[in-house]
């Protein structure tokens, strides 16, 4: 008879994939207020077409020019770009982004819709969490499983074999 004994897994670090990380942003110079497209694109991550569409549908209001006629941004339109991208990450539709963007626009009488527009994202974003807990609780049972079955100690906490 073939006796067996537990193997233990050692997870090594690995490095990120850098096919599915973004590309590192770098960090706004201190003291400067004026910016090309292609520094917002190293900042931001964005690309340079998407900057110009968020601009042709209304989501970036104007933005200025140099006297070449090159975009010039602002911190404060970096500051934007950094809320449109959290905006983005809660699955918030474009049009619905595109339509706080003209409420901000509109000014302070805007405040309650644009309240309910976040507090409606708020909830979806919620309900999205509780349905990511719940999977990963499926996820934990069932690698506690296999690591019960293997041999294999799981550290939940850290998500990792050893």
């Amino acid at each position: 008879m073939l006796q067996t004994t537990p193997v233990t897994i050692e997870q090594t670090p690995n490095p990120p994939d850098v096919c599915s990380a973004p590309p590192p942003r770098h960090p706004r110079p201190d003291g400067q207020d004026s910016y090309t497209i292609s520094e917002v694109v190293a900042f931001t991550g964005l690309t340079a077409h998407t900057l110009r569409w968020y601009e042709r549908i209304g989501l970036m209001s104007h933005i200025d020019r140099s006297h070449t006629g090159q975009r010039r941004y602002s911190n404060r339109d970096l500051d934007w770009l950094d809320l449109v991208g959290k905006l983005r990450l809660t699955g918030m539709p474009v049009a619905d982004m595109v339509r706080y963007a003209e409420l901000v626009r509109e000014g302070e009488n805007t405040f309650r819709e644009r309240y309910e527009l976040l507090e409606a994202t708020r909830r979806d974003v919620r309900a999205r969490i509780a349905e990511l807990q719940d999977t990963l609780a499926v996820l934990d049972r069932k690698i506690n499983f296999y690591a019960d079955a293997t041999g294999v100690r799981y550290h939940e906490a850290e998500g990792t074999a050893r």
